[in-house]
C-alpha cells in the first residue's frame, strides 16, 4: 500500500511579514509532500509555530500553545512540533530547554531548511536547531502556498536599518535587503496570471526601499511601474516610516489609478519629547505634514496607524499630545498596543518605566477616542456608491439573503447585497451601494 501523506499545520503570530513567511514554509511542506491537515481532524503530524517577538505576550503565547500539545505528542508517535520565525532566532536552545518535546528550532533567514530540519529530526531522534545570522538567498524564490486565491504578498525587502529603542525586529530580520525592481515586477506579472488581482507590497521599511540600490525615488517608481501591469486591478502597501515618506510617493499613489487610497502610517507616539526616545527621526509636526499633503491629494484615502501607550518617561502632558494628534489627524482606525518591555533592546533599561495600572488607563482613553473617530469616519461612507473587490470567507455568505462581502479601495469592509444572476466571483470588482 502507498504510504500515506503527513499532514501539517502552520500556526502564525505577529505581523503581515510572519503571514507571508508562513505561506513559503506551507509551500515547501507541500513540495516535500505533506498536506494540509483537515481543520476538523483531530490534529497534524506536524505544527509549526511561526512567531512573533514584538511584544511579551508573544512568549507567553508561544509557551502556552507548546505547552498544550505536549500530551497530544506524548500519545502520538511521530507527531513534530517546529518553531520558527523571530522568537525562534532570539531565543534559539531556550526553546528547546523550556519544551524539549519540540523536534526543530530554525531562524527568519532560514525558512528553506524547515522540510530538511524535520527529516533529519525523524531519522536521527533529536532537535535540531539551526539559526543562520544572515540572509543568503532572497525568500521569494520559495514555493509558496497562498491563503487567497486572488490577494497576495509580494515581499520587496527583508529587514530594518531603523534603530527604534523599542523594537528588537532589526536584531532579528537583519539590515535592509532589496529585491531588484525587474524581479519584483516579474513576480507581480506571474501572480496576475495566475489570476490575483490584488498585490500588497511588503517590507518591514517599504518606503526605505532602494536604499540598497541606491535609488532614493525606487519606491515610488515601483509604484508606478505596478499601476502599468495589465490585469492587476488593486495595489497596497505596508509599512512605511514617516522618516522615509516623501513627496514623490504622495505623487506616485495620486498618479497610479490602482493603488488603493489607503496608508498605514505608525505614530507611536504623538509627543516629540517621547519619539525623540524612541529614536524615531521625526516629530509630531513632520507627522501631521505627511497626513495633510496625503489628505491634500488623495481626498478620500483612509489612513490608520500604530501607536505605543506607556513608553518609558511618558508623562500625562506627552500623552495628551498622542491625543492631540489622533484628533488632528482623524485615523479610519488605530492599532494601539500598552508598551512591552523587551530584553536586549535600550528601551527596557530606560528609567521612568510607567505604572501598569497608568498605562491601562491611558490605553482605554485612547481607545476610546479612536472608536468615536472611526465611527464618526465611517457613517461619511453613507450614501456613496463604491468598487468593492468580493472577498473569500469575509462575513456571511447567506443565499436567502443574498449577501457577500469585500473590501473597498481604502480596504473598508463592506457587505453588500449580491446582484441578480450569478455571484460574482471571489477577486471579482463588483458596485455596492
Amino acid at each position: 500500500m502507498p504510504e500515506v501523506a503527513r499532514t501539517y499545520q502552520v500556526r502564525t503570530f505577529g505581523c503581515q511579514m510572519n503571514v507571508h513567511d508562513s505561506e513559503r514554509m506551507a509551500g515547501l511542506l507541500e513540495r516535500a509532500g505533506y498536506v494540509p491537515a483537515d481543520p476538523g481532524a483531530d490534529g497534524a503530524d506536524v505544527v509549526v509555530f511561526n512567531t512573533c517577538a514584538v511584544r511579551e505576550n508573544a512568549d507567553n503565547r508561544l509557551y502556552g500553545n507548546l505547552g498544550q500539545l505536549a500530551p497530544r505528542k506524548a500519545a502520538r508517535p511521530g507527531m513534530q512540533i517546529a518553531v520558527g520565525g523571530c522568537l525562534a532566532q532570539k531565543d534559539r536552545d531556550t526553546i528547546v530547554r523550556r519544551a524539549p518535546w519540540v523536534d526543530v528550532v530554525f531562524g527568519t533567514h532560514n525558512v528553506g531548511s524547515l522540510p530538511v530540519l524535520l527529516e533529519r529530526a525523524r531519522i536521527e531522534r533529536e532537535a535540531q536547531v539551526e539559526i543562520a545570522e544572515s540572509l543568503e538567498a532572497f525568500p521569494s524564490t520559495l514555493p509558496t502556498r497562498r491563503e487567497s486565491a486572488y490577494a497576495a504578498w509580494v515581499a520587496i525587502s527583508v529587514g530594518c536599518n531603523n534603530t527604534c529603542t523599542f523594537c528588537i525586529v532589526p536584531a532579528l530580520r537583519g539590515k535592509e535587503k532589496d529585491r531588484r525592481p525587474g524581479d519584483i515586477l516579474a513576480e507581480v506579472e506571474a501572480l496576475v496570471a495566475e489570476g490575483v488581482s490584488e498585490i500588497t507590497l511588503l517590507g518591514q521599511n517599504v518606503n526605505a526601499y532602494g536604499s540598497d540600490i541606491g535609488d532614493r525615488q525606487a519606491f515610488s517608481k515601483l509604484l508606478r511601474a505596478c499601476g502599468r501591469v495589465e490585469g492587476l486591478e488593486r495595489v497596497r502597501f505596508t509599512s512605511p516610516h514617516p522618516r522615509d515618506f516623501t513627496d514623490d510617493v504622495i505623487e506616485a499613489m495620486a498618479a497610479t489609478p490602482n493603488v488603493m487610497p489607503q496608508l498605514h502610517m505608525p505614530l507611536q507616539s504623538g509627543s516629540s519629547r517621547v519619539l525623540r526616545a524612541m529614536r524615531r527621526s521625526y516629530r509630531q509636526d513632520r507627522y501631521l505634514g505627511i497626513i495633510e499633503k496625503v489628505r491634500a491629494a488623495i481626498p478620500d484615502a483612509a489612513i490608520t496607524t500604530d501607536i505605543i501607550v506607556g513608553f518609558p518617561g511618558e508623562t500625562e502632558e506627552d500623552f495628551e499630545e498622542t491625543l492631540h494628534v489622533v484628533r488632528e489627524a482623524r485615523f479610519a482606525q488605530a492599532f494601539t498596543f500598552q508598551y512591552s518591555k523587551r530584553p536586549g533592546t535600550p528601551a527596557a533599561d530606560m528609567p521612568g518605566q510607567v505604572p501598569k495600572e497608568t498605562v491601562q488607563a491611558r490605553y482605554e482613553r485612547l481607545v476610546a477616542l479612536q472608536e468615536d473617530i472611526s465611527w464618526a469616519e465611517n457613517k461619511k461612507q453613507v450614501g456613496r456608491t463604491l468598487p468593492v473587490l468580493v472577498a473569500e470567507g469575509e462575513g456571511r455568505k447567506d443565499d436567502a439573503t443574498r449577501r457577500l462581502s469585500g473590501r473597498a479601495p481604502d480596504n473598508r469592509l463592506v457587505h453588500f447585497t449580491r446582484p441578480e444572476g450569478p455571484a460574482p466571483r471571489p477577486g471579482a470588482v463588483a458596485t455596492a451601494p
